[in-house]
């Protein structure tokens, strides 16, 4: 994967694109994992500790399985990198089928 996130902007956007559905859609847990492993391929957690004002070492617990982290520090997170990532994620909304 990180060969990947290396070359492919495709796949970097998708994978951006990925960790925030999953949250948005009620799967925290798996938006984490998939947010920490972009950024451990993309900017890493010393540079977008950087970026925010934050500990790199906080960064990386907030999106450890044990995380907790608050929204506003998630919403921090993936507007840094959409810039870093020159990429602007958007929400369209669909109807849901009755179940």
């Amino acid at each position: 994967m990180k060969k990947d996130l290396e070359t492919s902007a495709e796949f970097r956007g998708a994978l951006l694109s990925e960790a925030v559905s999953c949250m948005v859609s009620g799967d925290l847990e798996t938006g984490k994992v998939v947010l920490r492993e972009y950024v451990n391929g993309t900017v890493g957690f010393l540079k977008l500790g950087e970026a925010l004002g934050r500990s790199p070492k906080s960064l990386m617990r907030m999106l450890s399985p044990d995380g907790n982290p608050v929204a506003r520090n998630l919403f921090d997170m993936v507007a840094y990198l959409q810039k870093a990532e020159g990429t602007v994620l958007t929400i369209h909304s669909t109807v849901a089928e009755a179940a």
